[in-house]
């Protein structure tokens, strides 16, 4: 997928940081990418990079604007629409992983082909998907899931996957969101896929492999999410793990912006993951928790991830600030 690297990252005017975690995914993993910041008047998220105009960034080298925002239900916001002609007036691509798609935007669609520029949405499915037939596959598979959305699931399977390799270990990151995709240049947005064929395209993403290779797969919402559970159970029938890692944000006792729907206890959550992914793989089972502690010192986040490690007897860890050492050596042997 031609993502028209380098980037200036929009921020929009949003004010929740889980709002941004597009950018902030492609800050934290393709740095060499990101030119500067598109910020708008009220916008309370900072990434550290230079806040740059449209103009400004493409004299620097950017040639694209990234949508860096996945707001709830993934539309374009009307005061946003100005920025984005902007950017192409400027010379910059505009790449989008929003549900409402940029080529359905007459405006934008006008502009870009007045400047011979190119509106690339990500959150596109391929036009041929097979329906699941759950028959086995070769090769293993690890699955990251979640007590809810945005606990470290992508962040959690990408650095599984370079410590994998980093080991010497075959292994394939397999992005199944718009932030992944564009972190590594290809996958199917899941969350944009029929829901008879979510399972079917899990099975296209993660095919036969060596017995040896590993396939990392970037989790999806959560079984206990009341909006988004769906395509979390697509996912997990249809890439058939071996292996689950449960993500959890060890602050949360709710879901997010979902405030009457308490999160369960992790021993709970660990035993719907695995009866629902046994459906497919009758030996799947939860062999990590990866917890978010950033709001904790480093004394208080080992605190937190031994509490939980001996509340449920598995290895847990942040994965942004312990080494992958002992998991990787548990999945190898």
């Amino acid at each position: 997928m031609n993502l028209h690297t380098p980037h200036l990252l929009f921020l929009g005017d949003v004010q929740n940081p889980l709002d941004a975690k597009t950018a902030r995914g492609i800050v934290d993993w393709r740095a060499e990418h990101c030119v500067g910041q598109l910020r708008l008047p009220g916008c309370e998220v900072d990434l550290g990079l230079p806040d740059l105009t449209p103009a400004a960034a493409y004299a620097l080298g950017a040639r694209s604007l990234v949508v860096g925002v996945a707001p709830l239900g993934g539309q374009l916001a009307p005061e946003w629409l100005a920025s984005m002609q902007d950017a192409l007036r400027a010379g910059l691509s505009i790449v989008s992983g929003l549900h409402q798609r940029l080529i359905d935007i007459p405006a934008l669609v006008s502009e870009a082909e007045a400047h011979d520029l190119a509106l690339v949405d990500v959150r596109v499915p391929p036009r041929a998907i097979t329906i699941a037939t759950g028959a086995p596959r070769t090769g293993k598979r690890l699955l990251t899931v979640g007590t809810d959305c945005c606990v470290g699931k992508k962040y959690t399977a990408l650095a599984v996957a370079r410590a994998l390799s980093e080991r010497g270990i075959n292994a394939t990151f397999r992005a199944t969101g718009q932030t992944g995709i564009m972190i590594s240049g290809q996958g199917i947005p899941m969350d944009a896929v029929i829901s008879d064929f979510l399972s079917g395209a899990a099975e296209e993403l993660t095919p036969d492999a060596e017995h040896d290779h590993w396939d990392i797969i970037e989790g999806q919402g959560s079984l206990f999410h009341p909006a988004y559970a769906a395509v979390t159970l697509g996912l997990l029938h249809g890439s058939q793990p071996d292996a689950l890692i449960l993500c959890h944000d060890a602050s949360r006792t709710t879901i997010d912006e979902y405030d009457a729907f308490p999160i369960p206890e992790l021993k709970a959550c660990i035993r719907r993951y695995e009866e629902a992914a046994r459906l497919t793989n009758a030996a799947a089972q939860v062999v990590g928790i990866s917890l978010m502690t950033h709001a904790a010192s480093d004394a208080e986040a080992l605190a937190i991830c031994e509490a939980f490690g001996q509340s449920t007897g598995l290895l847990c860890f942040d994965p942004l600030r312990d080494t992958m050492t002992p998991l990787i050596s548990s999945l190898v042997s």
